[in-house]
């Protein structure tokens, strides 16, 4: 059975993380993804991360599967030529530089519009198409900064934190991939593409959501709450003889069962403790009782009580424990992938699961320029005389292809 997004063919000029991870997304399933780069260095993302055999970084090769790579000097009259060519071709162009830029190459939606006017343009940046910060640089760690992530995540008391991962870029990355089909589902109905405005800094309003609906009804400023959460608790992390655990106690109901499970049954109908409501009012009271019993019993002790009645709690594991967890395990959600030059890679595997037509990971990153000639050639028809004046004329760069 055919992949969900076979036939749809995507000119990824995307760099980075936010947009290559939304490609990648669309890749695993099928799509055609020419990844077009420089001639040189290509992709800087291609010096970020640790080395691999044969000089492929691992932030790279997980990064890229099933896409094609070429290499396009889109500054050059023939290269620019040959972008708009396989734009009459193709359906989506993703691309994530500086607001701007793309107009003063000549190569920005309008113009890729009137070649095609079915083609659906997406674009990524910082801080949006317009606005008095549309011109910022702006990488994942100044957006979550400028968009309050930072200020609402970290210790207690402290001055923030950034979020473990690029939370910004992804959340943008995703957000590309969602607006990448629901404009392809309005082209079903009309044929007609659109352009798509993915704000890095508005993925972050929107995960900040429940926050900021607080703000405009308390008027309270949220602050860093470690591992706790201001509109439910219990919900954080609390130590144990042995090492951390995580609960979540997630209504009234719950609440009732939790108490006499550890010992506390007082606190069932204790009126600071009875709601989530009262909770909220007397959470220091409450999170201290709690600490004090938590630390009476070891973890796997806990785990047996709270998960055998059902009480949702978790171990604080670290990566290497995530990667050989048996759930991760059992699911197969880690991969082997077989790169020609790093050797054996495992990745990430695909995190959206279809019964019938499942995506996967089937090919490696590219190297710099790899399917130059079968993209060419495939898409426009080029030959192989063709393709060798196109270099010639400084269209793919003036390096020779890898």
């Amino acid at each position: 059975m055919k992949l969900p997004l076979e036939g749809l063919k995507i000119l990824d000029l995307s760099h980075a993380l936010a947009g290559p991870f939304c490609s990648t997304m669309l890749a695993d399933y099928g799509a055609q993804v020419i990844k077009i780069e420089p001639p040189g260095k290509g992709d800087i993302a291609r010096a970020w991360g640790t080395k691999l055999p044969g000089g492929e970084t691992d932030y790279f090769v997980g990064l890229h599967r099933n896409k094609q790579g070429i290499v396009l000097d889109l500054k050059n009259a023939e290269g620019k030529e040959t972008f708009l060519r396989m734009v009459e071709r193709c359906d989506v162009v993703l691309e994530n530089f500086r607001p701007g830029t793309l107009v003063k190459l000549g190569i920005d939606y309008e113009v890729a519009r009137k070649r095609n006017p079915g083609i659906i343009y997406c674009s990524i940046s910082g801080f949006g198409q317009d606005g008095p910060y549309r011109d910022r640089p702006a990488l994942d760690l100044i957006v979550q900064a400028e968009s309050g992530m930072i200020s609402a995540t970290g210790d207690e008391g402290g001055h923030g934190a950034r979020a473990g991962v690029s939370i910004a870029d992804l959340t943008a990355g995703m957000n590309a991939a969602l607006g990448i089909m629901m404009a392809l589902r309005a082209k079903d109905a009309t044929g007609v593409g659109q352009s798509i405005d993915i704000s890095m800094l508005e993925g972050q309003l929107s995960l900040l959501s429940t926050m900021i609906g607080d703000y405009f009804s308390t008027g309270t400023i949220a602050g860093p709450m470690g591992t706790a959460y201001k509109a439910l608790l219990p919900y954080q992390t609390f130590r144990t003889k042995t090492h951390d655990l995580a609960l979540a106690v997630g209504s009234d109901k719950l609440w009732l069962e939790f108490c006499p499970l550890i010992g506390c049954s007082d606190m069932t109908h204790d009126p600071r403790f009875a709601t989530n409501s009262a909770r909220m009012q007397n959470r220091k009271a409450l999170i201290d009782r709690l600490q004090e019993v938590f630390l009476t019993r070891s973890f796997a002790e806990w785990e047996t009580i709270l998960v055998g009645a059902g009480i949702p709690m978790g171990s604080i594991n670290n990566v290497k424990q995530v990667v050989e967890h048996p759930q991760v395990i059992a699911r197969g959600a880690i991969v082997d992938m077989v790169h020609p030059r790093a050797g054996n890679v495992r990745v990430v595997g695909v995190p959206i699961r279809l019964s019938a037509t499942p995506g996967s990971v089937r090919t490696p990153s590219p190297s710099l320029g790899e399917h130059t000639e079968a993209v060419l050639s495939d898409v426009l028809g080029m030959t192989a005389a063709e393709i060798e004046s196109l270099r010639a004329a400084g269209g793919l760069g003036h390096t020779s292809t890898p």
